[in-house]
Formats: structure tokens, C-alpha cells, sequence
């Protein structure tokens, strides 16, 4: 089941504090990018933060699951509603994350 694209727009809206927000289909559901950084996913319509102590600290509630099947382990965020929570949990997260590769030119 893929993510509604309504419901990927408020989960942008709702982290639009942290900088600039996109997100981009991949695989059939989102991921989710931060100033550039992708920062986590949305599938089947839960969404999910790269996990980073930074994170860990600011979350309400910690609980690890894979997005899908056969992935990594992700912060699983079941509160979307809250805004300022959202933005200051992505910027914090943002913080600890690697810089973007530059893309190779063509």
C-alpha cells in the first residue's frame, strides 16, 4: 500500500520549521528531505526518522521499526500533529546527518 500524497504534504508542512522541506517518490512510497538531507520516509502512510542520539533524546516515545520490509531500524513517529515538536525534532536530527554527495556531472 503506498502513501497518500495528502497525507505526505502535511507531514512536510508540519516539519517545514526545521528548512526547507521536500520530498520525493522512491519505491513506491517517500522520502522526505531536509535542506537537501534525507531525513526519513513516509510508507504506508506512518512516518519515520533516521535515528540519531540527538533524536532519541527529543522523542516522546522511542520505538525502532523497519519502514518496510528488509530495512534498517527507524525512529517510528506516531504524532504528526504536533508542528513545533516535528520541526525541532527534523533540525536536530538534520544536525547529526552527513552532508548530501555532490551529484556526479553527466
Amino acid at each position: 500500500m503506498a502513501s497518500n500524497p495528502d497525507f505526505v504534504q502535511f507531514v512536510a508542512d508540519q516539519c517545514a520549521g526545521a528548512g526547507e522541506i521536500t520530498f520525493r517518490k522512491m519505491f513506491g512510497d517517500y522520502g522526505i528531505y531536509c535542506n537537501g538531507k534525507i531525513f526519513g520516509l513516509i510508507c504506508d502512510d506512518r512516518f519515520y526518522v533516521k535515528p540519531t542520539a540527538a533524536g532519541k533524546a527529543l522523542l516522546r516515545e522511542v520505538e525502532l521499526r523497519p519502514p518496510y520490509d528488509g530495512a534498517k531500524d527507524y525512529f517510528y513517529i506516531s504524532d504528526v500533529e504536533d508542528h513545533g515538536y516535528l520541526s525541532h525534532l527534523v533540525r536536530e536530527t538534520c544536525k547529526e546527518l552527513p552532508e548530501p554527495k555532490p551529484k556526479k556531472k553527466k
